[in-house]
């Protein structure tokens, strides 16, 4: 549970006892405590066994390079959900830009690397049709060099529905060089069994991920109604 004082409390995130407290635009809120379900996905498996992998891998690193990563987390700070800055731990910085390029199909890095600036993505527009073509439309264009794309889905859903946060899958990648559109009618059918019905609304996002730090860019969604 994370709390944010203020002259009482000026904002809540997280779990305590039964309860969960977020906000979403309507304001803050609290609800339920729910236990999910644990289907054990393939997906769910690979991720979990990526994340042991690295922290086996961290364990086999020498003291001299865990200082190194420990050394570099002043450059990798990032703002917390109430917008305040935060510093990862070394082992921290180490998972999440090895687990970045563990997406991306890159070799895992012993060394900390220097901060990169990564190129924004600008734009996406998807497009789907039932029984046809699932394509993204992306700018700029090409995917820079030095970047991969990221591009995760959410199965169809109630075309009322926009609370997806928890829904997304990775799809595919697209890399440097490759030109819009992307097209991903095979890899959206294999992830989800194929195209939504007419009507039906699907979301996707897509970030940039660079293929020499494993720093990842900000994320862009969109959604389309299929047609």
């Amino acid at each position: 549970m994370k709390i944010k004082f203020g002259a009482i409390v000026a904002d809540g995130r997280g779990k305590i006892a039964g309860h969960v407290v977020s906000k979403n635009r309507a304001g803050s809120y609290m609800r339920t405590k729910v236990t999910p379900v644990n289907p054990r996905t393939t997906s769910q498996i690979a991720v979990r066994a990526r994340l042991s992998t690295l922290s086996i891998a961290w364990r086999g690193l020498t003291a001299a390079q865990r200082a190194q990563w420990n050394a570099a987390v002043a450059s990798f700070m990032s703002t917390d959900i109430f917008g305040d800055l935060r510093k990862p731990t070394g082992f921290s910085l180490y998972q999440r830009l090895n687990n970045n390029l563990a997406i991306i199909g890159v070799a895992a890095i012993s060394v900390p690397p220097l901060p990169v600036g990564l190129t924004a993505l600008t734009t996406i527009t998807p497009t789907q049709a039932p029984g046809g073509a699932t394509s993204i439309t992306y700018a700029p264009t090409p995917v820079p060099a030095g970047h991969t794309m990221v591009v995760r889905a959410t199965a169809p859903v109630s075309p009322g529905k926009s609370f997806v946060k928890s829904e997304f899958r990775i799809i595919g990648t697209v890399a440097a060089a490759a030109a819009t559109p992307y097209v991903a009618t095979t890899a959206y059918a294999a992830k989800f069994g194929g195209p939504g019905l007419a009507g039906q609304k699907v979301f996707f996002e897509a970030f940039y991920i660079s293929i020499t730090t494993g720093q990842r860019g900000l994320p862009i969604q969109a959604s389309c109604i299929v047609a």
